[in-house]
């Protein structure tokens, strides 16, 4: 009988802790929790920061996949096959803390332990939702708008119950990436956000609630209320 039915499964408990097939790994700001076409052989569970995932393609152009924070698995695709590659790179944002659990552990709870295995199942079930959400924004939703959704998802980084959040440090060019556009497009939508009262920012950006005024309604402030020539925004960190 394992050690877990022994003493009675916690879900909490067993990703918060080392143990067998289990090591709490700790990465820096723009370290890889692994590389695209690595052998994917374990999963990482983050129990502390933010990262991205992104894909490089045979040409060389990187695009991001989704962000991730604290309570999300990263690698998943591990479980798919035995001696499988991975299909993407994940990065740290901000300093990471994350359990690392090898396949063939990850496997072994997933099998003993119902209430493990339901939690990974919802899991499962948000991240393709939320990878169908970010679909419908690509397709569908302007720029200016995937901007502000991406800022908002960021703020959910911050500590739950506070009325306005610091996102983790981000460039414009990296935003830029993730939702299809130009730094410039970027920067004249940042000035905008800012000069509406959405945003503010001095190194590091600060997102308020308001900004959803921006996701959520079908008529925007005009959009001569702020011009490439108001308040060009300071370079946000890289």
């Amino acid at each position: 009988m394992s050690e877990t039915r022994m003493i009675g499964f916690d879900a909490e408990v067993f990703l918060a802790n080392a143990g067998l097939g289990r090591t709490i790994v700790q990465v820096k700001p723009k370290e890889s929790f692994f590389s695209q076409r690595d052998p994917a052989d374990s999963i990482f569970y983050l129990r502390k920061g933010s990262a991205r995932l992104t894909v490089v393609s045979q040409e060389g152009k990187e695009a991001t996949i989704t962000l991730l924070c604290a309570g999300d698995f990263i690698g998943e695709e591990a479980l798919a096959s035995l001696g499988g590659l991975r299909m993407a790179t994940a990065t740290a944002i901000t300093a990471c803390t994350a359990l690392r659990i090898e396949r063939e552990e990850m496997v072994r709870v997933m099998h003993e332990e119902h209430t493990f295995s339901d939690l990974f199942l919802k899991f499962l079930l948000a991240r393709s939702m939320r990878t169908q959400a970010d679909l419908i924004d690509q397709l569908f939703n302007s720029s200016e708008k995937r901007l502000a959704r991406i800022l908002l998802l960021m703020a959910e980084f911050g500590q739950p119950g506070e009325p306005e959040r610091l996102i983790p440090a981000i460039s414009q060019k990296m935003l830029a990436d993730m939702i299809g556009t130009t730094r410039s497009r970027v920067c004249f939508f940042m000035n905008r956000f800012r000069k509406l009262g959405f945003i503010d920012y001095n190194g590091r950006i600060r997102v308020y609630k308001s900004l959803l005024n921006v996701v959520l309604l079908d008529q925007l402030p005009d959009r001569n209320a702020a011009t490439p020539s108001l308040l060009m925004a300071p370079p946000v960190e890289s």
